[in-house]
């Protein structure tokens, strides 16, 4: 064929609809799932929708993409939430992000806050460091380094943290004392809003079955069931596990790099530095207890708890209840009591790792050039939300086909 797309998820997926309404039809995509949609899959548990990849919602910031979507799935069916998310930490629950909301917690708590980010790093002069660890110290004072960020990231992450990078932090605001102490004083956040500060979830459905929608539209071209696990850049082919084997003008992976087990054609230290690619696995467990609160996410830095966020589905999903939570695979306790309703996400986040964008750009530079293209989360090995994922497949899929 053309056009092989590898995996059925938002990147494979905004991709192939989007050579289809050009008029392209010389294409195929090979998903290994029964079902599409990758990380936003969701299922139906305790009769509602469950968001099995853990929380994933479609950000109100890319207008051009929301527009592309809702020819799937029309806006009347979503319905758009305000971001309420919070941090529970020493005893304080406050909104999220912690250095804009400083002044929701109690009164010797702000004083103590105040005083560690006024000799914070960036805040005394001081050069940023490059430790991941440091950088937490530099940026944010002690008091949320120790309270907060570096037991979050402990958790969600599980790793030694100095192995992670600090290019990938610098979308986090600034952290000015001179604006802490005005949001203390005034009881009011400063400073810009994070991701999702608004954001439209299906109204009777999970986020899931938008990507079921953009399946349907191009079923004649989808394959399931399909596990691919070679792939050859000197013939452009890559082989499933059943031993067929696909060939295309141009492949577009959206899948791990590290779930090919034969690379045929590549230079050993290419091949070799995909092995140095580093994620994260999440289990999402279901709990049906009805929480008494009005945030949608919940955020917690403590140890003695293995998960490290929730997702209450009562206040997103309409009629639902209870909640899920989302915990590293390496936190896991031995636990035989029943539960509802787990599942565990073995690629769930990459991990941004100091090596990761040399072996990146190398990686998807070469192989570009052969007509193999990494797009999405796991193509590129980015950390990215849905909706720039398909973002950055409909700008590719354009840009392939001129």
């Amino acid at each position: 064929m053309k056009y092989l797309i590898l995996g059925a998820g938002p990147a494979g997926l905004a991709f192939a609809n989007r050579l289809k309404q050009a008029g392209e039809r010389d294409f195929l995509v090979l998903e290994k799932e029964p079902e599409a949609g990758g990380l936003c899959r969701s299922a139906e548990v305790d009769n509602f929708p469950l968001d099995i990849g853990g929380g994933h919602f479609l950000d109100v910031r890319r207008p051009h993409v929301n527009e592309f979507l809702f020819g799937f799935m029309p806006e009347e069916e979503w319905s758009i939430f305000n971001r309420d998310s919070r941090i529970v930490v020493n005893g304080n629950t406050v909104n999220h992000p912690i250095e804009a909301n400083i002044w929701q917690m109690k009164l010797e708590d702000q004083v103590e806050y105040l005083k560690s980010i006024a000799v914070a790093g960036c805040n005394i002069g001081q050069d940023m460091p490059r430790d991941f660890v440091d950088w937490i110290y530099w940026k944010l004072g002690a008091k949320i380094a120790e309270d907060y960020m570096i037991p979050y990231n402990q958790k969600m992450f599980n790793k030694e943290l100095n192995q992670l990078g600090t290019y990938w932090l610098e979308k986090l605001p600034n952290v000015s004392f001179e604006e802490t102490l005005m949001s203390c004083l005034t009881k009011r956040a400063y400073g810009t809003q994070p991701g999702h500060a608004q954001f439209y979830y299906p109204k009777q459905y999970g986020y899931g079955e938008l990507w079921l929608r953009m399946a349907k539209a191009i079923e004649d071209n989808i394959e399931y069931n399909v596990s691919v696990n070679g792939i050859d850049f000197d013939n452009k082919t890559v082989v499933s596990a059943d031993g067929c084997r696909y060939q295309a003008d141009v492949i577009i992976s959206t899948i791990p790099w590290l779930e090919f087990d034969e690379i045929i054609g590549m230079p050993e230290e290419l091949k070799a530095s995909i092995s140095k690619l580093k994620f994260s696995s999440v289990q999402i467990e279901y709990v049906p207890e009805q929480l008494d609160t009005e945030a949608q996410w919940i955020y917690y830095p403590d140890a003695s708890l293995p998960y490290h966020r929730i997702l209450v589905r009562h206040n997103f999903c309409g009629n639902s209840k209870g909640y899920w939570t989302e915990t590293n695979s390496e936190r896991i306790h031995v636990n035989k009591a029943e539960k509802a309703f787990t599942y565990m996400n073995k690629y769930a986040y990459p991990l941004n790792t100091i090596s990761k964008p040399e072996i990146m750009e190398k990686l998807l530079t070469w192989s570009k050039a052969r007509g193999i293209i990494g797009l999405g989360r796991w193509g590129e090995h980015e950390h990215y939300n849905s909706d720039l994922t398909v973002d950055l497949a409909m700008g590719m899929a354009d840009a392939v086909m001129h």
